[in-house]
């Protein structure tokens, strides 16, 4: 009996523990079914057309993050922008639902990623110049290095949307979550329905895309009207059409042709702007020393201020103004050290991103070399940094020099700052070697210690950062106001090294900025801004990215003002008119003159008192010219300027591209 109760017990406690297996298992089953069933449903939608839609939507989303934080073009986002974006988005769409189930699949995923990638690229790049990519800067890989160094002032959070979606898709594919279906048999009406949207989209493409590509022709200097005529889209198909027909872009082919139109604008120039408003300083030079010193990165801005009570740049302001300021020198291109060094070489428009140096340096040109040693002077250039950085010895072992003072060159190599021969050193030994040449000397001298990222990196004595930069320490404008206030010092050790040589009382020496250091829209940096004009205008921050810092000693000539636009184009052609010698070619002009506006070669003009964005502003309200209450004489100035520099620039780049001096 006692048995049989344990027995009976036990089959109890068996019923029990079964029934919750069999309940346990029940909501296993039903928990497996509920996942396997979402991805069921997703490895559907995958493999289903609307997965083409949701990639076309995507990209358009990214496109427009693209316009969102590209500043230029999110001001001015023309309904012809929208519209033409989502044509070819539609032809993306079109083209990609033709295509088998799996090549459609994958093919959608690889073109996601390649548009993501590109207009990371744009988005990365425009942060840093305030221009696009273009295909022609392929040539420009071998310079990683440097490019590599921006990324912490260019790289944004919001920057990981563009590829978050392509990662997810890539993680459920590899943890074969999800399958992609081979090709399966498809109707006739299915057939004739994928060539319907293929024509569909070839149409599309026809009669808008080729429209908004011929847009982009028409402002191929100007890459944000570009962007917002012809969108990204068009931008990049008209870019990759142009660098496989460049030459047959150019309006120059002949020399011949060139040279009237350019003789027919030097005697517009002569009849318009040739008042010599210094008559005196004509041949003030002849017989003296000369000296260019370029700067990394020193902008107008930096000039005469002060941070928590210290003088940024007091070296540069005591010799700025004892002697002759330029208050409105405008670097020339939004891009490299290199282009300065082309427009100063030639009094040439650079053709953007060091293309002058990396593609066209085998070019005949007629450089600022040739003029000073045609008139007897012992010419050199000297840089810190080895031969094959920007092509510099192939660009200048080319041009007409006596010597040529790159890295390899100099004894002392002991203190690098970002791999640059720092600036005191190259500086101490610049002098060294310019107290051995000939005399009277012209040289060319670019420094780079305050080269993005700023920091410095290899200094050795720091104390010789002489400013507290206080609330902006340790971001990006707080490193790059210690690295200007340490280029500063090194120039003050440059002014003391020439009169300690005996150089500096018969030696003329100019020194200028090469470009920008921070970003247009840089938040810090208009925070800074603000501090000495609270109320700036967006004209005001264009203007304040293209200014360098520049000033200019000439002996005998003291506390002098040139508040007129000059650019790096001109300081060929006044060197000349100083040291009475013979100029040759340049598009520049005499910057004691009487011109009054500058270019760049994105189209940008900047007067004394206009700047022309697209439209033409007025400098001292900010806000757009009202053509309709302009007097007649101020419309004709203006579409004088217009005109006059479109012809530069087609001179230029022809010659560039033509090879036209040769």
């Amino acid at each position: 009996m006692k048995n049989h109760k344990t027995v009976k017990l036990d089959k109890k406690n068996e019923e029990s523990l079964n029934g919750s297996k069999n309940k346990e298992n029940g909501e296993n089953i039903e928990s497996k079914g509920k996942s396997g069933n979402i991805w069921n449903k997703l490895e559907k939608f995958i493999n289903s057309w609307y997965f083409v839609l949701f990639i076309g939507f995507l990209i358009l989303a990214k496109t427009f993050l693209f316009y969102y934080h590209t500043i230029a073009v999110n001001e001015q986002l023309y309904s012809d922008t929208i519209i033409g974006t989502i044509s070819f988005v539609v032809v993306i769409i079109c083209f990609l639902f033709v295509l088998p189930n799996r090549a459609r699949v994958v093919t959608s995923i690889v073109v996601d990623f390649i548009i993501s990638f590109v207009l990371f690229g744009d988005n990365i790049y425009y942060n840093y110049s305030n221009s696009v990519l273009s295909i022609a800067q392929i040539t420009n890989l071998q310079y990683g290095g440097e490019i590599m160094s921006t990324l912490p002032m260019v790289l944004k959070l919001y920057q990981i949307l563009y590829f978050l979606d392509i990662i997810v898709l890539v993680i459920l594919l590899i943890a074969k979550k999800v399958k992609i279906y081979k090709k399966g048999k498809k109707t006739k009406k299915q057939l004739i329905g994928k060539w319907i949207v293929g024509i569909i989209g070839v149409v599309i493409f026809c009669i808008i895309g080729v429209d908004y590509v011929e847009k982009g022709k028409e402002k191929s200097y100007n890459k944000d009207q570009q962007i917002r005529e012809a969108t990204i889209f068009g931008y990049h198909i008209y870019d990759i059409e142009n660098m496989i027909t460049m030459k047959k872009q150019t309006k120059y082919k002949e020399k011949e042709e060139m040279m009237a139109d350019y003789e027919e604008l030097k005697e517009e120039y002569d009849e318009e702007y040739g008042l010599e408003k210094y008559p005196a300083l004509k041949g003030i030079l002849e017989g003296k020393n000369v000296i260019i010193l370029q700067l990394e990165s020193v902008q107008e801005y930096v000039i005469n201020k002060q941070l928590n009570g210290q003088e940024i740049t007091p070296n540069l302001n005591k010799f700025i103004n004892e002697n002759i300021e330029f208050s409105n020198m405008n670097m020339q291109s939004y891009s490299t050290t290199a282009d300065s060094e082309f427009s100063t070489i030639t009094s040439l428009y650079p053709m953007e991103n060091g293309m002058s140096f990396a593609k066209y340096y085998t070019n005949t040109y007629n450089t600022i070399f040739d003029n000073f040693n045609n008139a007897g002077y012992d010419t050199s250039y000297m840089h810190g940094n080895y031969a094959y950085f920007w092509n510099r010895g192939n660009v200048y072992s080319r041009m007409n020099l006596d010597h040529l003072e790159l890295k390899d060159q100099f004894e002392d190599t002991s203190e690098n700052i970002n791999e640059y021969l720092s600036d005191e050193l190259l500086y101490r030994q610049a002098v060294e070697k310019l107290s051995q040449y000939d005399q009277p000397f012209f040289t060319y001298i670019v420094a780079a210690s305050s080269h993005t990222p700023f920091t410095l990196e290899g200094l050795q004595d720091r104390s010789k950062i002489n400013i507290d930069v206080g609330k902006y320490k340790y971001s990006f404008l707080g490193n790059y106001l210690e690295a200007v206030n340490y280029a500063d010092y090194a120039f003050g050790v440059f002014i003391d090294e020439l009169k300690k040589a005996g150089l500096y009382d018969d030696t003329a020496i100019l020194v200028f900025g090469d470009h920008n250091g921070l970003s247009m829209y840089d938040e810090q940096m208009l925070d800074f801004l603000a501090q000495t004009d609270s109320d700036l205008t967006d004209v005001d921050i264009k203007l304040s990215y293209t200014k360098v810092a520049c000033g200019m000693r000439i002996p005998g000539v003291k506390n002098l003002t040139i508040e007129k636009p000059v650019t790096k184009l001109d300081i060929k052609p006044t060197f000349s008119y100083l040291c009475n010698i013979e100029d040759g070619f340049s598009l520049g002009t005499n910057m004691f003159a009487s011109k009054d506006f500058v270019s760049l070669n994105n189209e940008r003009i900047i007067s004394s008192r206009y700047y022309y964005d697209e439209v033409w502003y007025d400098i001292l309200t900010g806000q757009p010219v009202d053509f309709e209450t302009l007097d007649e004489d101020t419309k004709e100035l203006l579409d004088r300027y217009e005109r006059q520099m479109r012809t530069e620039l087609e001179i230029s780049n022809s010659i560039s591209i033509n090879n036209l001096l040769k």
